[in-house]
């Protein structure tokens, strides 16, 4: 069996078991803004779908941009983001990518970006690559070659997203791949983006 056989092996077993550490972390209900994601658990499917019941602290994490900019998960501050760890080695993650690409087109500016977080070991270089090849058009890059990001969050498998307030804060985490521009979850994420006088 040769190398990629194994990796593609291994990627769905750290699914399989991401599935089963996620149903341990979710909770029922809402989230502390009101909105929520029923909706897109219902079209999503599958048991690791969920949401927490509140906003919760994350890690700090530091990456680079597309030009070998250091940047971190403050610089994001002030607005809604949806970060989304992949590989382009991910097969899943390749499946939803498309999709986060029009999100992004679709909701991206002032107060909102989808950060598609890479944590391949080729660097920018294999992420440009990945995005000409897809024609991803809308999507920075961001790059973790360390891979830290996915231990200091907490999971085992990708694609791992979570959508993060404007405080830097998880609202919820999803583990595996969607169609994020579908319209039940681009209503589930603009619940969350009112500023918060409105909520």
């Amino acid at each position: 069996m040769n190398r990629a056989a194994f990796a593609l092996i291994g990627v769905v077993i750290l699914g399989i078991s991401a599935g089963a550490v996620y149903r341990e972390l979710i909770s029922p209900g809402k989230s502390t803004d009101g909105a929520s994601i029923p909706d897109m658990a219902a079209t999503a499917g599958g048991p690791e779908a969920g949401r927490v019941g509140s906003a919760r602290p994350l890690p700090e994490l530091r990456f680079v941009d597309g030009a070998g900019a250091p940047r971190s998960l403050s610089d994001f501050r002030g607005r809604v983001i949806l970060l989304n760890l992949w590989a382009t080695w991910c097969v899943p993650c390749r499946k939803e990518m498309p999709a986060l690409d029009r999100l992004q087109a679709a909701l991206g500016g002032q107060g909102f970006e989808v950060v598609a977080l890479s944590i391949d070991q080729g660097g920018i270089a294999a992420v440009k690559r990945f995005y000409e090849e897809l024609e991803v058009r809308n999507l920075r890059i961001y790059v973790d070659q360390s891979g830290d990001a996915l231990g200091k969050l907490g999971s085992v498998g990708i694609p791992l997203t979570i959508l993060v307030d404007r405080d830097g804060r998880e609202l919820w985490r999803i583990v595996g791949p969607r169609e994020w521009d579908a319209p039940e979850t681009v209503r589930a994420i603009t619940g969350h983006m009112a500023p918060a006088a409105k909520r």
